[in-house]
């Protein structure tokens, strides 16, 4: 098969790359390296031409305002399920995040938006929904600028890149499902003890603290897969050990 990658170069996509690799099958990488643009759909078409699926775990780049999130995965996503009905792909397959349709941040917010526009569009598709990645705890402590860093009290229940990557391309290569069942690591970690573990793995002396406020529903697992769930096989302590010290 042929399966496009939307932001094929990102912390997932990469991985989204390598596993459409390992299991026999051709990627074709969409990013702006790679000439194409969401906001415009330049690119897109040239793309998707010959594909079977496309899978799309593409980002908006860097920290944008919430309006600038909102209209990437939206123009965006209305873009690429539009090339994707044109070059008459067969299953569009997109990745989302648990909590979408409750949490009202801006990044929910813009899944929410790109989940809308799939769901309705021509193309058969399946939206999976993950929960936060790894890497999500050091991404948060990355923004620290005095000794202590505080982050937002959230539960969470991680979940390896890899093994989203891999329910990725076994869901492009298979029937379209809809809203399928969503993915999630083994076990659930408060953020503030995810960011202190990855600290004490750096051999920091940054201090990781919780803010006593936050987002409703956060602290208390809102962003938890709430029935069945895909459970991830990778640890947060097997990540740990590939965490440089």
């Amino acid at each position: 098969m042929k399966i496009v990658v939307v932001g094929g170069t990102g912390a997932v996509g990469r991985r989204v790359v390598d596993e459409v690799t390992r299991t026999g099958h051709e990627p074709v990488v969409v990013s702006r390296a790679a000439g194409v643009d969401l906001l415009t759909g330049e690119g897109l078409d040239a793309a998707f031409g010959g594909a079977d699926a496309v899978i799309d775990v593409s980002n908006p780049p860097g920290w944008q305002s919430p309006d600038e999130v909102v209209r990437f995965f939206t123009e965006g996503t209305r873009h690429v399920v539009d090339s994707a009905a044109r070059a008459g792909v067969r299953h569009l397959v997109v990745l989302s995040i648990v909590g979408s349709d409750v949490v009202d941040l801006d990044y929910y917010l813009g899944k929410r938006k790109q989940e809308a526009l799939v769901t309705a569009g021509p193309v058969p598709w399946t939206v999976l929904r993950a929960t936060q990645f790894f890497e999500f705890a050091g991404q948060v402590l990355a923004g620290a600028t005095g000794p202590v860093a505080q982050v937002p009290p959230m539960l969470s229940q991680p979940v390896s890149t890899s093994d989203v990557a891999a329910r990725l391309v076994e869901l492009a290569t298979g029937e379209p499902q809809g809203l399928t069942t969503p993915i999630a690591g083994p076990e659930r970690i408060r953020l503030v003890d995810m960011a202190r573990r990855v600290v004490a793995r750096r051999g920091d002396a940054l201090e990781v603290e919780e803010a006593g406020e936050g987002p409703e529903g956060l602290a208390t697992g809102a962003l938890c897969p709430q029935g069945d769930y895909t459970e991830g096989k990778r640890t947060f302590a097997e990540y740990l050990e590939t965490v440089g010290a």
